[in-house]
């Protein structure tokens, strides 16, 4: 009995069979009481608790879900961890709420930590399909050999490790949404087989022969320019079409300056909260240096930026003395004493300024060339002969 009520404690959706060779009316009552399911005496028929077991099995998957959809709805429901009141954010609110109405693909874009799974999450929760999973990946952090495998299953003996049957994503997704970040890191042959789930509406795991219907709506995002990779003969022309039926641009920040102290507001709130602080103020001087900073790295930046502040500041204030160094760096007085002296250069001076913009850059995305290159805004190739040009290793 005391078994029953720890478990009944601390994981509520778990289905409890109490059997028993000494088993009385009483206790059979306490024990469902304290939240048994059933109560079996001695001897007992192995098919009637196989029944028993399969639907105690049922009962706590679905009291499960029921718990994981009641804390999304909770703390993810509508718009409220996308904040913003600005007119740019104002317009992605009412697009979210028309592209939930329906039930097509939606290709959300935008640069990198702009919000865009915080955006697929908000058109799945006012969306008819909130009862049902979310299920998300990073197809940029999947390695290609593993990715086909995550996103359709396999069966065992499929491939080294295969060692039983898995289901994939889009398994995982049905009847709700399945999010594919990083679209554009997709390697061409498992395009093809993306493709194919979407026409056919059918998935064939690795390794097996049968087919499987699955019903889930597609929600995809990308930091890259598309229509360039299909130019370039890196992206299927025909998958684009599929993906960007509905499309949402999500804003950077240097577009929504105004939204900039309800943001600050709300991370220094969440992070005081989370590492038990009192809330802290913030100096007018520290909203201009805030204002004026060009966040490559968009609220995702901003956010690590307040979090970094609140982790170390002991204060009661946040004054420019909180901030780090990145961000006063370009509020310093330039130093002109060398303008004109002999010696100078221009063109040394503007490579001097392009380096550090790379590494500023660089480090925003986290080292990601590709994402670099988008804050950049060149390609790819550029950046990568600018690094070479520069002298620039991976660890610069």
């Amino acid at each position: 009995m005391e078994i029953l009520k720890r478990v009944k404690e601390t994981k509520p959706y778990i289905p409890v069979v109490m059997i028993t060779a000494y088993g009385t009316i009483n206790q059979a009552v306490e024990a469902l009481k304290e939240g048994a399911m059933d109560y079996v005496v001695k001897p007992f028929d192995v098919e009637e608790l196989k029944i028993i077991v399969s639907q105690g099995l049922e009962r706590g998957k679905l009291k499960q879900e029921n718990i994981l959809l009641k804390k999304q709805l909770r703390e993810k429901f509508s718009f409220k961890n996308i904040v913003g009141n600005s007119k740019e954010m104002k317009e992605i609110y009412s697009l979210i709420e028309k592209i939930a109405a329906t039930d097509s693909t939606v290709l959300v874009k935008g640069e990198s930590g702009t919000g865009k799974e915080l955006a697929a999450r908000a058109i799945y929760l006012l969306s008819h399909r909130r009862e049902k999973p979310f299920v998300s990946i990073n197809c940029g952090a999947v390695p290609e050999n593993l990715l086909e495998s995550e996103l359709f299953g396999h069966m065992k003996g499929s491939f080294t490790g295969a060692v039983a049957d898995k289901k994939g994503m889009f398994e995982m997704a049905e009847g709700g949404v399945l999010f594919l970040d990083e679209i554009g890191e997709m390697s061409a042959l498992t395009q093809v087989k993306l493709l194919r789930a979407f026409q056919d509406k059918r998935i064939r795991r690795v390794g097996g022969t049968e087919e499987i219907s699955v019903d889930a709506r597609i929600i995809s995002a990308t930091n890259q320019n598309l229509k360039k990779k299909i130019e370039e003969g890196k992206f299927r022309e025909d998958l684009f079409y599929r993906l960007n039926v509905l499309s949402l641009v999500m804003p950077p920040l240097r577009k929504r300056k105004e939204d900039l102290p309800l943001l600050v507001s709300h991370f220094i709130k969440k992070y005081c909260q989370e590492m038990g602080r009192k809330t802290k103020r913030i100096a007018p001087e520290v909203m201009n240096v805030l204002e004026s900073y060009p966040w490559p790295g968009n609220v995702r930046e901003l956010e690590n930026v307040i979090e970094r502040i609140i982790a170390i500041e002991e204060r009661g204030i946040i004054t420019k003395e909180s901030l780090p160094e990145e961000l006063l760096a370009p509020h310093k007085k330039p130093d002109t004493t060398y303008l004109f002296e002999p010696g100078f250069s221009l063109n040394l001076h503007l490579d001097d300024i392009a380096k550090n913009y790379i590494k500023q850059a660089r480090q925003a995305a986290g080292g990601k060339l590709r994402e670099t290159a988008s804050l950049l805004g060149i390609s790819y190739r550029t950046l990568r002969y600018l690094i070479d040009k520069y002298g620039l290793k991976s660890n610069s």
